[in-house]
């Protein structure tokens, strides 16, 4: 089956996971820290560049973002996590609402962890791995922003990572990205399609 990407369309934005639509269908989070790219990378996935705002100001995506593919499927933009110069209650809600979001949400089918390849793996990343991993969630984790470093460090980066997932009995999938250039597109969409199903 193809899911026409394209199609998305933004329905509602909760600082709440009460005010989330109905527990039901299939939806696939987005998450990863702060100025990682979530916002690019939806935009490059559905091929709408005003789908998701994107900011040069870390920490901007503060709430939960539905975006609707079709009747029974929709994508979560997660707030970001780790911006430093957030307060540290708006720290506490935003890891409030993830976990919880991330423990009663049923419909939750996987979670796209966005992570910039020149930093990937940071202590709140594992965090996260984690706690998806206690609620046995599917994580596929994006390297996005492979444009900014050479063949060679990239290819280095993704080796690393995959070496540290399996050390750590990791069940994620991970992949290059390049929201920028549309590297690694077909990639994602096919384990969006996976989980959609």
């Amino acid at each position: 089956m193809t899911i026409a990407y394209q199609k998305a369309y933004f329905l509602l934005s909760v600082a709440d996971i009460k005010q989330l639509p109905a527990d039901q269908g299939i939806e696939v989070a987005i998450v990863g820290r702060s100025n990682a790219g979530k916002s690019s990378v939806l935009n490059r996935l559905t091929q709408n560049k005003r789908l998701a705002r994107v900011s040069k100001t870390p920490g901007r995506t503060q709430h939960i973002n539905i975006f609707v593919l079709d009747d029974k499927r929709r994508l979560a933009d997660l707030p970001g996590y780790g911006y430093a110069k957030a307060p540290l209650s708006a720290k506490q809600k935003w890891q409030k609402t993830i976990d919880l979001y991330i423990k009663q949400r049923q419909s939750l089918k996987g979670m796209v962890v966005v992570m910039d390849i020149r930093h990937p793996l940071t202590a709140l990343d594992l965090q996260l791995l984690s706690y998806c991993y206690k609620q046995h969630l599917s994580v596929h984790i994006l390297l996005n922003k492979l444009d900014k470093l050479s063949k060679t460090a990239v290819t280095h980066t993704l080796q690393k990572v995959k070496a540290s997932l399996k050390n750590d009995d990791s069940r994620a999938t991970v992949q290059l990205f390049s929201a920028l250039k549309g590297i690694g597109i077909e990639e994602l969409r096919k384990q969006l399609d996976k989980w959609y199903g």
